[in-house]
């Protein structure tokens, strides 16, 4: 399995990847609303189904999850 089919369904696998790569990515595999997220940024911590979540520093995602 190559990277980019390892993030296909899994909200989680997206660390280490450049934003840019991460949200196309996403788009290709269905996510319905990606949201990039900068340090410090302030979120509303509602889930929605089907959103992507991108905690990225220095254009670089450090963590991912649904919601």
């Amino acid at each position: 399995m190559t990277g980019s089919d390892a993030v296909a369904g899994d909200a989680e696998g997206y660390a280490g990847l450049r934003i840019e790569r991460a949200q196309e990515l996403a788009r290709r595999h269905g996510w319905a609303s990606v949201r990039v997220l900068e340090p410090g940024a302030m979120i509303t911590m509602e889930h929605r189904e089907g959103r992507l979540n991108l905690a990225v520093r220095a254009g670089v995602v450090e963590r991912s999850w649904e919601g």
